[in-house]
């Protein structure tokens, strides 16, 4: 058995589980969201704790098992905390708005940039140069920050694009002659 799937999720006050036929539907005070599962897996209820198991004789089941219970802690944080990623813009003239369910990017191109938020998906601005993507589903919201980010990826020169927060860029140093 993995090591992984070996540690039960706790489920804490609020969130309800609903396990289906090969899914898993878990909801709580920001939302709710779905899971299907591998059939070489399968998840049991045990009080107020969640438990991933194997089943056996299945190639996938053990490597399996471990991943579905990576996804059912997120989809239980999801449900009660959120996620969120936050990017920088570093450039001179860089600037990102909010509004509504777009969010619209000035990064040096000859016409604006502008990225339609998906359902589930809630986008904020708090300065000119920080964004901030927040959601319930953790997937989603890294895909939604990873695909605003290659709009302008961050140059190895002088390091101007769209950052992750928490991302170190390495600057090479330039030619000498």
């Amino acid at each position: 058995m993995s090591r992984v799937a070996k540690n039960p999720v706790a489920l804490p006050q609020g969130v309800e589980v609903v396990l289906a036929a090969g899914e898993v539907a878990v909801k709580g005070p920001l939302g709710s969201l779905k899971q299907k599962l591998h059939p070489s897996v399968t998840v049991e209820r045990d009080g107020d704790k969640l438990v991933c198991k194997a089943v056996a004789g299945a190639d996938l089941g053990n490597a399996l098992s471990g991943t579905t219970r990576a996804l059912l802690a997120n989809m239980v944080t999801g449900v009660t905390k959120g996620f969120e990623r936050k990017l920088n813009l570093v450039g001179v003239g860089y600037r990102a708005q909010a509004q509504g369910d777009k969010l619209n990017l000035t990064l040096g191109f000859s016409h604006p940039v502008v990225h339609q938020m998906p359902v589930g998906v809630k986008v904020e601005t708090p300065t000119q140069t920080e964004i901030l993507i927040k959601g319930i589903d953790k997937q989603l919201v890294g895909q939604v920050a990873a695909e605003v980010r290659a709009y302008r990826a961050p140059e190895p020169y002088k390091g101007k694009g769209v950052r992750y927060a928490d991302e170190v860029v390495v600057l090479k140093e330039t030619k000498k002659k």
